[in-house]
């Protein structure tokens, strides 16, 4: 493992629809070698989520990259699946402001 995967926390599974995703069942990165699927994740220095793959069978098959407002809100969510990439900006209240 690089210095790099050191950054990364892993993930079986994800619940809810609400952005940024709520990751579940946290896994250790020894525990990879034996998964087909699981996701990748990585973090601020205040615990949001930055970005988070879906690794399948060793190919990101699902990517997600977050900003934030200063007050923590989610103002940016950029989507990559499959070659195509989906925008959503949000306000500081949460609202989304385009898609």
């Amino acid at each position: 493992m690089t210095g790099e995967d050191s950054n990364y926390r892993y993930f079986l599974t994800y619940s809810g629809v609400k952005l940024p995703l709520k990751l579940v069942s946290p896994i250790e990165a020894g525990g990879l070698g034996h998964r087909n699927t699981y996701i990748r994740a990585s973090y601020d220095a205040e615990e949001r989520l930055l970005r988070c793959e879906k690794i399948v069978y060793g190919e990101v098959e699902l990517r997600h990259d977050y900003e934030y407002h200063a007050n923590g809100a989610l103002s940016r969510a950029l989507i990559e699946m499959g070659g195509d990439e989906t925008e959503m900006r949000f306000d500081s209240e949460g609202r989304v402001l385009s898609e």
